[in-house]
């Protein structure tokens, strides 16, 4: 088996395979940013082969409008506009509108969609007795999937995936529940009160109270705290084909109800690998201020025999730099500044820092500090509990989940998600009765 030639560089229309003594053409597909893909889709049927690609690192799974990515010079962009654009001059709920349906809202458009959402803030009442059930030691993600598949028995009459207006009332009362269930799981941890959204609130404003507020006192909303969350919320809400957007890709591609689409992405996110790796970069303060050596950490992260490995450097995509990282830093600057909170883990974050921007080793292996580092340390500081780090992720990626689901659910070539293996277990064998093994 030879390997691939393409066609024409300036206009691939084929690639040819050859396999064997056999020569097929397969055809090129090349996306608004000129980047080239191989159509296998008939590969199976004409040559009885398949392509195996562990964990689909060179694989592209869908044609999507949605976002675009380039690891090498570090850029992210959501249908169009620089990640940097929306996250220093747009509101979460306006970037929302843009991931979901494709255009930046105008005024009229914004203050129906905002409108919208805050009608279904609300939780059904019933639905606050599963909280009870729930240990109160529950990981909160756990309780948020849980609760967001429930959705789907409560709210049977936007359920039908078909059915555009069911989607759009679905839409609406994701978006809007989603920080009304994060904050009950958080409140259930600790033994206070549910606090009910005020509609009056902005978006990050409403979840804030909800987190913090209790019944017995006035509780005044940070606004450094709001335009901190507001943009970690904007820098989280799409990333391409990830883990969890491609699982929930998967999973509605059965036609399984945006609910149950959006739980499985929730839990998809939980993994230490995927969204839980901010939850792992406190984990790993934590561990040097007990230890005492941060230089011996250092040591043990340079050296090739040694396992060890330091949480929140580098990106499996961004070569170059992250630029979401690039964009928290500076927020993340200002805050732990105004703040001034003596906090030992601070002190170590920047000593690590330091060292992964200016270190020899980390800067020839593009290791800097990415987005989970930073919004670690700012989650941290504004006093959310590392349990619920993840779970800012989850309310943060919502709109890049639904905008995918609804993506897929539009696309002409939609169809269930069923990908090939090359088997490697045993032949053929001969069956043995029981007595006889």
């Amino acid at each position: 088996m030879s390997s691939v030639v393409t066609g024409k560089e300036s206009m691939p229309e084929t690639a040819k395979l050859k396999i064997e003594d056999r020569e097929i053409d397969l055809r090129v597909v090349v996306g608004t940013e000129q980047e080239k893909a191989i159509d296998l889709g008939k590969l199976r049927n004409e040559t009885g082969y398949i392509t195996l690609d562990e964990g689909y690192v060179n694989t592209g799974s869908t044609r999507s409008a949605i976002t675009f990515l380039n690891g090498e010079q570090g850029i992210l962009r959501y249908r169009g506009y620089p990640i940097e654009d929306l996250a220093s001059k747009c509101d979460f709920v306006e970037v929302s509108y843009l991931l979901i349906y494709g255009e930046l809202p105008n005024r009229q458009q914004l203050e129906e969609f905002t409108r919208s959402i805050r009608r279904h803030t609300l939780l059904h009442e019933d639905m606050r007795y599963f909280y009870r059930g729930f240990p109160r030691d529950a990981h909160p993600m756990a309780t948020l999937s849980s609760v967001v598949s429930a959705m789907s028995t409560f709210y049977q009459d936007s359920a039908d995936p078909r059915d555009p207006e069911h989607v759009r009332v679905s839409i609406y009362r994701l978006l809007a529940k989603l920080p009304t269930i994060a904050a009950y799981s958080y409140k259930k941890s600790i033994g206070q009160p549910f606090i009910y959204p005020q509609n009056d609130l902005t978006y990050c404003e409403n979840f804030l109270q909800m987190m913090f507020a209790v019944p017995c006192e006035p509780y005044d909303i940070d606004p450094d705290f709001v335009n901190a969350l507001n943009m970690l919320l904007i820098v989280h809400a799409d990333h391409e084909q990830n883990c969890s957007t491609s699982t929930v890709r998967m999973v509605g591609s059965s036609q399984a109800n945006l609910f149950a689409s959006i739980a499985a992405g929730i839990c998809a996110l939980w993994g230490p690998l995927h969204g839980g790796a901010n939850e792992a970069v406190v984990s790993m303060l934590e561990e040097i201020h007990r230890d005492g050596n941060l230089k011996k950490f250092i040591d043990m992260a340079k050296d090739k025999n040694n396992k060890y490995r330091l949480m929140g450097f580098g990106h499996r995509v961004y070569k170059n730099f992250d630029p979401r990282a690039t964009i928290i830093k500076g927020a993340c600057d200002r805050l732990l500044a105004k703040l001034k909170i003596d906090d030992p883990l601070f002190q170590i974050a920047q000593e690590l820092e330091q060292v992964a921007l200016n270190d020899e080793y980390f800067v020839e292996r593009r290791l800097y500090p990415n987005v989970d580092f930073y919004s670690g340390v700012i989650y941290r500081a504004m006093g959310i509990p590392v349990p619920m780090f993840t779970v800012l992720f989850s309310m943060g990626r919502l709109p890049g989940w639904l905008a995918h689901w609804k993506e897929m659910q539009e696309s002409e070539s939609f169809r269930i998600c069923r990908p090939r293996q090359v088997y490697v277990g045993e032949n053929e064998r001969q069956f043995i009765p029981l007595d006889n093994r």
